[in-house]
């Protein structure tokens, strides 16, 4: 069974409030044939700690406000090099550049299918609209 609507709802928010904050390469998989626990991953990451922090708050205060969703679990935030947001549905991976090329969820998930997601805004870094449309592809 694929993705639930709810969880498509809370990646493309999600991935828009990233995007917001100049999140790079925001991919989304739909993991619900592999994992029982959540339907769907959203991977982003950023060059530095400070802009990890931003993006989670943003993505948070948008759940929070739009869908009236708080995570059940947060990891990492206090490090800023890879934040865990478990929202049930959804888990949404936010990443230093650098434990995400280590550690390459994308590689991991390649043979989940990928989310399209909405293209940055106006204004947002181009580096993120690769991995945001649907021609993205998962190494």
């Amino acid at each position: 069974m694929p993705a639930t609507e709810r969880a498509i709802e809370l990646l493309t928010a999600a991935a828009e409030a990233a995007h917001d904050k100049k999140a790079e390469n925001v991919l989304a998989f739909d993991v619900s044939e592999q994992l029982a626990i959540t339907d769907a991953f959203l991977v982003a990451s950023a060059s530095n700690d400070r802009q990890v922090r931003a993006i989670v708050d943003a993505i948070e205060e948008k759940l929070r406000v739009d869908f009236d969703a708080k995570p059940v679990r947060r990891e990492g935030a206090r490090e800023g090099r890879w934040v865990l947001l478990d929202y049930l549905e959804v888990v949404i991976h936010v990443q230093h550049d650098e434990e995400r090329s280590f550690y390459s969820l994308e590689r991991l998930w390649r043979d989940c299918p990928i989310i399209p997601l909405p293209s940055p805004g106006p204004g947002a870094d181009s580096s993120g609209a690769a991995g945001a449309g649907t021609s993205a592809t998962a190494e």
